[in-house]
């Protein structure tokens, strides 16, 4: 069972991100943020409630850029999916639950930060071969990008539109 449940929460690094590779190459981090509820108690005065922690997963050039701008201690906002799933350890059955993160970022509530795009190394396609279809990239190294149909541009590998190709 796969239930996506979307979660936004606000709190605290507990350490650094933990940046690891896949077997396919693809970026990990791993990150865990302590969240802590303001009560206030019978005389107006406030006081902070039990921590709760949350397992963060972050992929690809989110968990690359996680790991390079956030540190323990940082206060943060993330924003994903909460995801659930059971195990068994040594013949008991257990439950967890993590935040597939699709956003993070600093909490400027508690002070300022100063945005810096990432820059992708830019590939030279090979001498003999066209840069064309799916993999065709723009001048920044991302994927061109049709915003109306949200899916990547295609180009016709034998030039004009595509689909004229047998319009002969």
């Amino acid at each position: 069972m796969n239930t996506k449940i979307p979660i936004t929460i606000a709190g605290n690094l507990v350490a650094d991100p933990e940046l690891t590779i896949g077997e396919s190459g693809t970026p990990h981090a791993k990150i865990r943020v302590a969240v802590n509820q303001r009560i206030q108690n019978p005389d107006g005065t406030w006081r902070d409630g039990e921590p709760v922690f949350h397992n963060v997963s972050a992929f690809r050039m989110l968990a690359e850029n996680a790991a390079t701008s956030l540190k323990k201690g940082d206060p943060v906002t993330v924003s994903g999916e909460l995801e659930f799933r059971s195990y068994d350890k040594d013949g008991e059955r257990r439950e967890a639950r993590r935040i597939i993160a699709d956003t993070i970022g600093p909490d400027l509530r508690f002070g300022t930060a100063t945005y810096q795009r990432s820059v992708r190394p830019v590939t030279e396609p090979e001498a003999t071969v066209e840069a064309t279809g799916p993999e065709a990239t723009t001048a920044t190294g991302w994927p061109e990008y049709n915003v109306t149909t949200k899916s990547p541009v295609v180009s016709s590998p034998f030039g004009g539109t595509p689909g004229s190709e047998m319009s002969a």
